[in-house]
């Protein structure tokens, strides 16, 4: 189990980096240009992590087509609003909002799925709400379009995750991760080329390529943490990103937290945690990683 529980933190951080190099690219090219370019060199490395009873050439096969393509859809639209969260507001301010959605998995799963949520777990989501508006502070601080886009990829990202929980046992990964791709490189290269598309130069594209491999390395290095350890013990790790984040953002975009943000990322994490221990207790076993990625 230790191997995984590090393997785990590998690939968060590994994420983190990606949002780093994801932020330092704001201005100098759209979201849609930065979103085709890392799903491109990401697809492109995780072209080689299938599993060895799949084929590609199957990903398009589907069982529950409009569920595939909605939680596609989902992911890219996720995608498109994280990359304008992470190059307008600081780090830690996306991190608190993002780290809303498994929060709001609990929301939507007693409306969607019908599932009995008990005072544990209503708990976690008033402390996360708190939480996220101790770092904020609508009223005292000048908000942003990039606070709603976050606010709003946590959502979709918590949609993704009821999708994925209906998809799971009946959905090859192919076909998943493949359909999120293919419709990725379309919507935003179909985005680039209608706004202001322009070809990055060495250095950027050096930039881009790492934005990729990192996200690449994440993923694969999540799929490995989970052959070592059990979800439920890997999911927590997903909050080191909160320390990246401040770490990070100190390190080289002059993002200094104050006291009370840090109070309130302390506040989100531990909701979350709160929520997964519930959870954990609920199933027995956690049956879905509510903390997967659907951003490429």
């Amino acid at each position: 189990m230790p191997n995984g529980i590090l393997l785990a933190l590998i690939a968060y951080a590994s994420y983190s980096f990606s949002d780093a190099v994801i932020k330092s690219l704001g201005g100098q090219f759209t979201v849609f240009e930065i979103g085709f370019f890392s799903t491109l060199f990401a697809g492109c490395f995780l072209f080689f992590t299938k599993p060895s009873d799949e084929r590609w050439r199957d990903a398009w096969r589907t069982k529950r087509p409009w569920a595939v393509q909605a939680r596609a859809l989902a992911g890219i639209a996720s995608g498109v609003l994280s990359v304008f969260a992470f190059t307008t507001i600081p780090l830690a301010e996306v991190y608190a909002l993002i780290f809303l959605a498994p929060l709001l998995v609990t929301i939507l799963s007693t409306v969607i799925l019908k599932e009995r949520v008990g005072p544990w777990r209503w708990l976690a989501v008033v402390a996360g709400f708190v939480g996220v508006m101790l770092v904020v502070r609508p009223g005292f601080r000048e908000l942003h379009l990039g606070h709603l886009a976050a606010f709003a990829n946590a959502f979709l990202a918590a949609i993704s995750v009821i999708l994925m929980r209906s998809l799971a046992q009946q959905e090859k990964r192919t076909t998943i991760l493949g359909a999120l791709v293919g419709y990725g490189l379309v919507f935003n290269g179909v985005g680039a080329a209608a706004t202001s598309f322009s070809l990055p130069g060495l250095g950027q594209l050096v930039w881009l390529v790492l934005a990729g491999v990192f996200t690449a390395g994440g993923q694969l290095l999540q799929l490995l943490a989970v052959k070592y350890a059990p979800a439920n013990r890997i999911a927590p790790t997903h909050y080191s990103q909160i320390v990246w984040a401040v770490i990070l953002g100190a390190l080289f975009f002059r993002e200094y937290p104050d006291w009370l943000s840090l109070v309130g990322l302390a506040v989100v994490g531990a909701s979350g945690l709160l929520t997964m221990v519930r959870e954990e207790v609920r199933l027995g076993t956690v049956r879905w990683n509510p903390f997967s990625r659907t951003r490429l």
